[in-house]
């Protein structure tokens, strides 16, 4: 049964992050694709010399937020990773967890400035990587 456009991007919204990348993966695998291999092709249809060098300023401005450590208030952290990510309390808890893992990755260094601020007073040990 075929849905819209629209049904098919309100019943998105309804969905957890985790839920959603699970379907991004199942989509890449199913069909041979990567949403990150489309993003990246997406400047090459400009001008060669353009293309090159817009990457490496992507490079040296975006950084990856990695929580090594929850610390002693576990539930602070859990709430910070929450308000940042959009997870649910399963997945952010999860997270938190299973640390070191990247909490946000590739966002601009003054973003990721201030998420490893929010983290750090939560209680969290986090790098920048």
């Amino acid at each position: 049964m075929a849905t819209s456009t629209e049904e098919w991007i309100d019943e998105l919204k309804g969905i957890s992050v985790l839920e959603l990348s699970e379907r991004i993966k199942a989509l890449e695998e199913t069909f041979g694709v990567s949403a990150t291999a489309v993003a990246a092709a997406a400047p090459a249809a400009g001008a060669p010399g353009a293309a090159e060098a817009a990457p490496e300023e992507e490079e040296s401005t975006t950084v990856d937020v990695v929580l090594t450590g929850p610390g002693d208030k576990k539930i602070q952290v859990i709430k910070v990773v929450r308000a940042a990510t959009g997870l649910g309390l399963k997945e952010a808890k999860a997270l938190v967890d299973e640390a070191p893992k990247p909490v946000k990755e590739g966002i601009e260094r003054e973003e990721a400035d201030k998420l490893r601020a929010d983290l750090e007073d939560a209680g969290g040990t986090v790098e920048l990587k």
